[in-house]
C-alpha cells in the first residue's frame, strides 16, 4: 500500500480523517488502514514481550465512524489469530481500566476517538497494563504497518463482547461509597451533567443516580457523533456557557461537563460560575494536598502566578510548572516520583488530570469522583466547592494569541524567534525571565503599567507560536503586547492574529 503512515501520528495518539464531508479533507483513516494498524499493534505487543497471545479490548466514543473503525480493528486482531473484546460505547479511561479490571483482564486496550475534534475525524489511543503508549511507541507501530512486518498464525482468533462501561461505573461508584462510608452520600444534591453528545452520558444514570443524586436538567447525554448542540470540550466557550446556564436554570448544586471521550472534565459551582483551567487545577490541588500534605503538583506551562502562590503559600505544596501536553505533564510526575519527590497530581489547564492513586491515568470521570467525595464532606460543614479556592488570586486580564509561522521550517524559525525574544527581554527594564522554565520563554513584567507575565512557546504539532499574557491591572495585557508587537515586526515569516491590538498593529 502506497501510503504515508507517519501523517497519522499525533504525538502519543493516531489521528486522521475518517469520513467525507469537509472540504479539502481527504479520508485517510479507512477501514483497511485501521485493520492493518490493529495487526501492527498485535505485532508490537509481541515484539515488546507484553503478551505472546494478546487479548485486546476495543471501544469507541459516539463518532459516526466509530463502529466501522472498531469493527476494522477487531478484524485486524482476530485475523492475526488472537482475541478481541468488543466493549462497544466506552470512554478512554474505561478502555485503560479494561487492562486492570478482573472481569476483562485484557493485555491491552484501544479507544477509537479523536477527542473534541470535528465529526469527520477519528483516531486511536492505545494502552497496556502500564499505561498509555508514548510517542516513540506509536512511531514503532506505524513503522510495522508501513513495512508489513507482522505475521498471521494459522488460527482464527476469538471475538467476545463485554459491557465495560457498566463495570467501570460500578468501580467508580464503589470508590465514592468507600471514601464517604455511605451508600448514597449525595442524596441531598442536584447535579447537572453535560456530555456534549459524547460518550460521557453514562455518568448521570450509572454513577450519580446510584449515589442518590437528582440529575434532572442534565443535557446532551444521548450519543450523537455530529455533536449538534455544542463542541464536547470543557475549554469551549459555548460549551461552558451552556452548562453554566443549565446549572442556574435548574438551581443545581454542581455542574459537570465532559469532553467526547471523558478523559477531561470541568465543573460549575452552584452560582453558575465555571471552575476550569486555573480554578480547576486549584480545586484538584486543594483536594490532593489535604490528602498528601507538602507534595508536588505538576502542571503545564501556562498556569498563572496566582495559582503558584495558592499552591505554595495557601496549601503548603510545591508547584512544578512543566511543558504543555498531557503526556508531558504525566510523564514528568512519574519521573519525579521515581526520583523520590512525591507528586500525586499531574494536571493540565485543558482539564486532563491524572492521579498517582489512579495509575496516573487522565480520567475526567475519576476527577469528578474525587470532587464529589469532597463536596459530600464540605456539605457537612455547610460549605461548597468554591470555598476551597476562595483565596485564589485571579488575574484581572488574561488572553491567548496564536501567531502563525509561514516559514517552511517552522520549528527552527520558531525557536529562533524565542532565542531573539530572550535577548530582547533581557534588555527591557522591569522584565525578568522566569527560571526554571521548560518550554519557550516566560517573563515576569513588573512595570507599574504591566504587572503581569507572558509565555511564548512553540506549538507541539502546528506551525504556531501560542502567546499567553496575563496582568493584574486594567490594560496591562495591552501594554505588554505593545512591546511584543514591536519586537515581532522584525520577522517577515509570521502572521499576527487579528485580535492582537489591531489598531496598534496597523
Amino acid at each position: 500500500m502506497d501510503f504515508n503512515w507517519n501523517i497519522l501520528q499525533n504525538g502519543s495518539d493516531i489521528r486522521g480523517v475518517a469520513v467525507e464531508g469537509v472540504k479539502d479533507e481527504d479520508v485517510n483513516l479507512t477501514f483497511d488502514v485501521v485493520k492493518k494498524l490493529a495487526s501492527s499493534f498485535v505485532e508490537w505487543l509481541k515484539q515488546n514481550n507484553i503478551a505472546t497471545s494478546p487479548v485486546i479490548a476495543v471501544g469507541t466514543d459516539s463518532r459516526i465512524s466509530g463502529n466501522n473503525l472498531k469493527n476494522a480493528f477487531i478484524l485486524g486482531i482476530t485475523e492475526m489469530g488472537y482475541t478481541a473484546i468488543d466493549c462497544n460505547m466506552a470512554s478512554t479511561p474505561a478502555m485503560f481500566m479494561s487492562t486492570q479490571l478482573p472481569e476483562t483482564d485484557a493485555d491491552a486496550g484501544v479507544m477509537i476517538t479523536a477527542s473534541h475534534l470535528p465529526y469527520n475525524r477519528n483516531g486511536l489511543k492505545f494502552f497496556t497494563k502500564k499505561g498509555g503508549l508514548d510517542k516513540a511507541d506509536i512511531s514503532s507501530i506505524l513503522n510495522i504497518a508501513e513495512n508489513h512486518n507482522f505475521k498471521y498464525n494459522n488460527n482464527k482468533g476469538q471475538q467476545k463482547t463485554f459491557n465495560l462501561i457498566d463495570a467501570y461505573s460500578n468501580w467508580l461508584v464503589k470508590q465514592i461509597q468507600t471514601k464517604t462510608d455511605e451508600k448514597k452520600p449525595l442524596k441531598e444534591f442536584k447535579i447537572i451533567v453535560d456530555a456534549g453528545n459524547g460518550a460521557g452520558g453514562f455518568f448521570a444514570e450509572k454513577v450519580l443516580q446510584r449515589l442518590g443524586v437528582n440529575t434532572l436538567g442534565s443535557q446532551f447525554l444521548e450519543p450523537d457523533g455530529y455533536f449538534p448542540n455544542h463542541v464536547p470540550n470543557p475549554e469551549n466557550k459555548e460549551a461552558m456557557e451552556s452548562i453554566c446556564k443549565a446549572v442556574t436554570n435548574n438551581k443545581a448544586d454542581l455542574g459537570i461537563i465532559f469532553d467526547t471521550d471523558v478523559d477531561r472534565s470541568a465543573i460549575v459551582d452552584n452560582n453558575g460560575n465555571p471552575i476550569n483551567r486555573n480554578d480547576l487545577v486549584a480545586v484538584a490541588s486543594a483536594i490532593i494536598l489535604k490528602e498528601h500534605p507538602g507534595s508536588t503538583i505538576v502542571t503545564d506551562s501556562i498556569t498563572s502566578k496566582g495559582l503558584t502562590e495558592f499552591i505554595e503559600k495557601e496549601l503548603g505544596g510545591k508547584h512544578h510548572r512543566f511543558k504543555r501536553g498531557y503526556k508531558n505533564v504525566i510523564n514528568e510526575a512519574i519521573r519525579l516520583n521515581n526520583e523520590g519527590e512525591k507528586a500525586w497530581l499531574a494536571i493540565e489547564t485543558s482539564g486532563h488530570a491524572a492521579l498517582k492513586e489512579n495509575y496516573f491515568l487522565d480520567d475526567g470521570a475519576f476527577l469528578a469522583a474525587k470532587i464529589l467525595i469532597e463536596i459530600a464532606n464540605l456539605k457537612k460543614n455547610n460549605k461548597t466547592i468554591s470555598d476551597l479556592i476562595k483565596n485564589l488570586k485571579r488575574p484581572k486580564e488574561s488572553k491567548e494569541f496564536r501567531i502563525k509561522i509561514t516559514a517552511n521550517d517552522f520549528k527552527n524559525y520558531g525557536n529562533t524567534i524565542i532565542e531573539e525574544l530572550t535577548k530582547f527581554s533581557n534588555e527591557q527594564n522591569n522584565w525578568e525571565i522566569v527560571t526554571p522554565n521548560y518550554e519557550g520563554i516566560r517573563v515576569n513584567c513588573n512595570a507599574d503599567n504591566e504587572k503581569g507575565w507572558f509565555l511564548l512557546r512553540l506549538s507541539l504539532h502546528d506551525p504556531v507560536l501560542p502567546l499567553n499574557i496575563e496582568s493584574d491591572i486594567d490594560n496591562g495585557v495591552e501594554n505588554i503586547a505593545q512591546k511584543l508587537i514591536a519586537f515581532f515586526k522584525q520577522f517577515e515569516d509570521i502572521k499576527l492574529p487579528d485580535n492582537i491590538l489591531p489598531d496598534f498593529k496597523n
